[in-house]
């Protein structure tokens, strides 16, 4: 067998596999390798560097690359997608998204476009496992939420092939359901108003910091029903004025573009809540909340907020410990809680910064309706 025969038949290493083709990770960086010819439009190099995050690296090779060639096979959808749709979405999603693409690829990357089927849908997501700890035990459950995920990237890269002219139709939309035990149900927790208040009395062992930053955090929540990606990234004189918070929702404003007021003159308690987390930073900072060196919890290039995802896992220990709440709750609960007790749907949109009613209504009213 000849050399190219031995290469093209050679298994990736595990580090290279679910990259697009030619490319490999080495030395903490993601590299493409050059097809022999072709340097001079690769700065004359064999192996051209693309970045350290592989959202970097996607980018780069998107702007190198130019024209994408017809696309064949489901590894040559999802390359087209990874380049194209997934980096204009948020760092966290892009993130996201490239780890469903590697699995993906996985199962669908060497089947031609026409032969995707939903009874390959329905099979993916009936086999789709994840491993937990039971009684000490490792054992394998099923993964439903993630599978779900997987196959809405997989559904909107088909969706995007059928706009670039690649296939006639969807092979698999309107055709595929996932309900019943497939199903993803929205959440049911209700914050009780006594768990709240058995969180805000909470004792702190510092006169500032981690607990009571999170009492003013919890406050300014339920008195806004703000996202935490919001809250987490208010500064002085841009979000913080004098009539209320002017907020920009980030997860829409590269979309509707809308923002909001929460005024303290229809809710004076909201500017409370603010001067209560300004007087409980660790340090000065343009940040409302802001860690010991005064800078804020999300970083802008991966959407992640570690830092204060501890600082909360922490502080919910301390609750479960230490009061009457039995049951951990999580800050998305919280802003639930606001769209639950609203007075009317309406308000309810208002105050969660919803285009519309049906997601208000579907995944943050969750009080018994009452006939």
């Amino acid at each position: 067998m000849s050399q190219t025969g031995l290469r093209s038949r050679r298994q990736r290493r595990p580090e290279n596999k679910g990259l697009p083709a030619r490319w490999q990770w080495h030395n903490g960086a993601y590299y493409y390798r050059v097809p022999p010819g072709l340097e001079g439009a690769w700065d004359g190099k064999k192996r051209f560097w693309l970045g350290k995050a592989l959202h970097e690296a996607h980018a780069a090779y998107a702007a190198r690359i130019g024209a994408v060639e017809s696309l064949r096979t489901v590894d040559d959808l999802l390359d087209r997608y990874s380049l194209e749709v997934t980096p204009a979405k948020p760092p966290k999603t892009q993130a996201n998204e490239l780890r469903y693409i590697r699995l993906l690829r996985a199962v669908f990357g060497k089947m031609p476009l026409a032969a995707v089927k939903p009874a390959h849908v329905y099979g993916y997501v009936s086999r789709r496992k994840k491993k937990v700890m039971r009684d000490g035990v490792e054992v394998e459950v099923p993964a439903l939420t993630a599978a779900h995920r997987e196959i809405e990237v997989l559904s909107h890269a088909f969706t995007k092939a059928v706009q670039w002219g690649e296939i006639d139709r969807h092979p698999f939309r309107d055709q595929v359901r996932l309900d019943g035990d497939l199903a993803l149900r929205p959440r049911t927790r209700y914050v009780e108003d006594w768990e709240v208040l058995e969180c805000l009395s909470l004792d702190s062992r510092r006169k500032k910091g981690s607990v009571l930053m999170i009492q003013a955090y919890i406050r300014l929540k339920l008195l806004t029903g703000m996202a935490r990606s919001d809250l987490l990234r208010l500064r002085a004189g841009e979000h913080l004025r004098d009539d209320g918070i002017h907020v920009t929702r980030h997860k829409t404003q590269a979309t509707t573009g809308k923002a909001t007021i929460y005024t303290y003159e229809m809710v004076p308690e909201r500017r409370d809540a603010v001067e209560q987390a300004v007087k409980a930073r660790p340090c000065l900072s343009p940040f409302l909340f802001c860690n010991g060196r005064g800078e804020g919890y999300i970083d802008e290039k991966t959407g992640q907020s570690h830092g204060w995802d501890s600082m909360w896992q922490r502080f919910m220990d301390r609750v479960l410990r230490e009061t009457s709440v039995r049951e951990r709750f999580t800050e998305h609960d919280l802003r639930a809680k606001v769209g639950s007790d609203a007075e009317s749907l309406e308000r309810a949109r208002a105050l969660l910064q919803h285009a519309d009613q049906s997601t208000t209504q579907r995944v943050y009213r969750r009080k018994a309706e009452r006939v």
